[in-house]
């Protein structure tokens, strides 16, 4: 080495690149220019050769190796840049031509960090993580991560054999955020990053901005280009801006995709995406569906968890597929008309060391105190709300999957353990807020912060929150103090009509407030009526198990149930499996018992729930005024001793009214007298004791007129019979108006 080089070269920076402790390497590696000409230094362990090619003049020059460790230097003729090159000769003979990551200038604007920095960069997906482009005149990837506490952080993978020297970061100013463009690399490569501690440990972290991961039981995050798909959704994407699914029917056939169906081979644990988008399609629209809830599809180690434990947020789990894979998923739903709504874990995450956990050696995105940062029953972190970055996480999160996959709901789960200091937590296990209260104000001002900007951007996507507790105005409007989602779980029904359900019909007039209680408040939010995957499992038992008395019992318990479902205000949810009357509860670990409609009970109840979904779609009284009072009346409510329950399902239009009796006992109910709204004709329509069905066929074959005859506080009345165990749905029209019909026709 001669003077000059040597004279050039600072020791002291050098020896923190050889000692992997350098945050911005940029200020040593690359190209600089100086008054001696142009400088490049390269870190490369493992090269025993290296030479600088110019781009322009295709000229060589060999560098010199100014540490044994793998620091090489070389001096170039001249004050201008000039775009170069690296032949890099390894010690196992090999050679490769690449450019060096260090002679590009940084790639994230300032104002992208200042941003992120307030916690309100929406686009957020676009900036962190690995993204493909192309920085000047080259393509390759750029990585950037936020770890403000590391002292260094660089990134690995099979590109570089896993070694931290090879690309470590640059820090970003005060921000907090590394970042390093790496040209040439391509899509489907595994990396992590390699934090190092201040306290100088080191670690392997996932990228929590991976748009795709390797599967488990692989951790690793893998280089994707998400642009390369073709929507074709365009027809659908536009028909839901128009539409105000508030008035539209709401169906959701909620299910887990490693369990629906399973490949029978042998060969492989389960379908691809694209295997089980016509399977799934063909299957929910026959039976009458509007949407289906995927459990969390989300990045996650453990099957067992269904996905609630999430540690790739933003990469559709690799069990089933690329990120295309799911994107031709979605695609092929809204080609068949199905909306697909994703379950979205904002409340806790897991321990995993590759993950979330500890990230930069420090408890970055949870909090530090135990008392704030863990949920004690699911062993989980809980996310610091009120750490701008984080909550940019998470609302960036939100964001990408409605732009980067077009969905068209986001069921947000654990809402209550938001919301709450002390949820799951005994006294001295919990930090009470600056007011002493139990309320997480910060998380308060996140979901809020999240509902605003996402109905801002996405207004025709629904955002559904599983909320247990009665917190007040969950899916009210924010300018008036509410929270701000378009639907809530209706936990509060679910537990009481189960409960009710579970109980021998010999006692249930004891209980009969269990059923009618909801349409106390059924109008204090936008409700969705759910029987879920919570339902089925933990020792409770499929529906069907649910039922009291032998197996026709069962089956006729469950007809009038989700018969009354059906028709009780609000939108509807209900578990795979639970359509057919699977008899054993869910296990992720195998398929759903497609085996059993071989029976003719089960393939009956498949019908019925069939047909009960269809007539639910063709009758815009079950669900056009969900959310108004006017659109149900109570008829007879309070018939504990017989269990039956009367009530009106209404349009605007009059004629459109159906009349809803059901029966909760097996006690068939002959000539059975019930209060109608007006004097007109009333026509038996659906009826869940049909022999189709498997019932005992009570029906109502003839059209009733009704007497003026008092019953349940009416001045008319008809004479029914109320089949056992069953529901009867009967339309309503005014004397008045045939009348006017017949008259229209014979003057025409």
């Amino acid at each position: 080495m001669d003077d000059t080089l040597y004279d050039l070269m600072d020791w002291a920076e050098i020896e923190t690149i050889v000692y992997s402790e350098h945050d911005n390497p940029h200020k040593i590696l690359g190209a600089h220019i100086t008054e001696h000409g142009m400088l490049i230094n390269v870190f490369i362990p493992e090269a025993v050769k290296v030479k600088v090619k110019l781009t322009v003049t295709k000229k060589q020059y060999l560098m010199t190796c100014a540490d044994k460790e793998g620091f090489y230097t070389v001096l170039i003729p001249g004050k201008k840049f000039r775009a170069y090159t690296l032949i890099i000769t390894y010690d196992n003979h090999t050679e490769e031509e690449v450019y060096d990551p260090y002679c590009f200038s940084t790639i994230i604007e300032k104002t992208d960090l200042e941003q992120f920095a307030k916690g309100i960069h929406y686009t957020i997906y676009d900036i962190l993580g690995a993204h493909f482009i192309r920085q000047q005149g080259v393509e390759g990837v750029v990585f950037a991560v936020w770890a403000p506490n590391a002292a260094r952080v660089s990134v690995v993978g099979d590109f570089n054999k896993w070694d931290g020297r090879r690309h470590p970061m640059r820090r970003r100013e005060s921000f907090g955020v590394f970042e390093l463009f790496i040209p040439g690399l391509t899509s489907c490569k595994l990396y992590k990053y390699e934090i190092k501690t201040r306290g100088g440990a080191c670690f392997l972290k996932a990228d929590p901005y991976a748009n795709r991961t390797e599967c488990r039981p692989g951790t690793a995050s893998v280089t994707e280009n998400l642009s390369k798909y073709i929507w074709k959704d365009k027809k659908w994407m536009a028909e839901r801006k128009s539409t105000d699914f508030y008035s539209q029917p709401v169906n959701i056939y909620e299910l887990h995709l490693g369990s629906f169906k399973k490949p029978s081979d042998g060969t492989r644990e389960f379908y691809n995406y694209r295997e089980l988008a016509p399977m799934i399609s063909e299957y929910v629209k026959d039976m009458g569906y509007t949407h289906v809830e995927l459990l969390p599809v989300m990045e996650h180690p453990y099957d067992g968890s269904w996905g609630y434990q999430v540690t790739g947020y933003y990469a559709p789990t690799a069990r089933y597929g690329t990120p295309d894979d799911f994107m031709y998923f979605i695609d092929y739903m809204h080609e068949e008309g199905i909306g697909v709504i994703l379950d979205w874990v904002p409340a806790h995450f897991p321990k995993d060391t590759f993950g979330l956990s500890n990230f930069d050696g420090t408890s970055l995105y949870e909090h530090k105190d135990p008392k704030q940062g863990e949920h004690p029953h699911w062993g989980t972190l809980i996310y610091n709300y009120g750490r701008p970055e984080v909550t940019n996480f998470l609302i960036g999160n939100v964001l990408f999957w409605a732009d980067k996959y077009h969905i068209d709901g986001i069921r947000m789960d654990a809402v209550a353990s938001m919301l709450y200091l002390d949820y799951g937590k005994r006294n001295g296990e919990w930090i009470a807020n600056c007011h002493g209260g139990r309320e997480n104000l910060e998380a308060l001002e996140f979901l809020k912060h999240l509902n605003s900007v996402f109905k801002s951007r996405f207004m025709d996507v629904m955002l559904i929150a599983e909320e247990s507790t009665a917190w007040p105005m969950v899916t009210g409007d924010i300018n008036n103090d509410g929270l701000g989602f378009d639907l809530k779980w209706n936990l509060g029904w679910m537990n009481d009509f189960t409960t009710y359900m579970k109980c021998d019909p010999l006692f249930r007039k004891g209980r009969h407030g269990e059923l009618t209680f909801s349409m106390v408040y059924a109008y204090s939010e936008k409700f969705l009526l759910v029987l879920s995957h919570d339902e089925v499992v933990h020792e409770k038992g499929s529906m069907l198990q649910k039922m009291p008395g032998n197996l026709e019992d069962k089956f006729s318990n469950l007809r009038v149930a989700f018969g009354f479902m059906m028709c009780h205000p609000g939108k509807k949810l209900l578990f795979m499996g639970q359509e057919f009357a699977q008899n054993t509860e869910w296990n992720e670990a195998v398929e759903l018992p497609w085996d059993l409609l071989n029976q003719i009970n089960h393939k009956m109840f498949q019908d019925f729930v069939r047909d009960l979904n269809k007539f639910y779609l063709e009758h815009p009284p079950l669900f056009r005024q969900d959310f108004n009072p006017t659109g149900f009346e109570w008829i007879r409510c309070m018939d504990a001793d017989h269990s039956i329950l009367v009530f009106l399902r209404r349009c605007l239009e009059l004629e459109q009214t159906l009349l809803v009796v059901c029966n909760f006992t097996p006690v068939v109910r002959k000539n059975f007298r019930i209060g109608v709204p007006f004097h007109g004709k009333y026509k038996e329509i659906f009826n869940s004791d049909s022999t189709t069905y498997g019932g005992e066929n009570y029906i109502n074959p003839r059209t009733k007129t009704s007497r003026h005859v008092p019953g349940d506080g009416r001045e008319e009345s008809i004479q029914l019979s109320v089949p056992p165990l069953g529901i009867s749905i009967f339309t309503c029209i005014p004397v008045l108006m045939l009348e006017d019909e017949t008259l229209k026709k014979h003057l025409n």
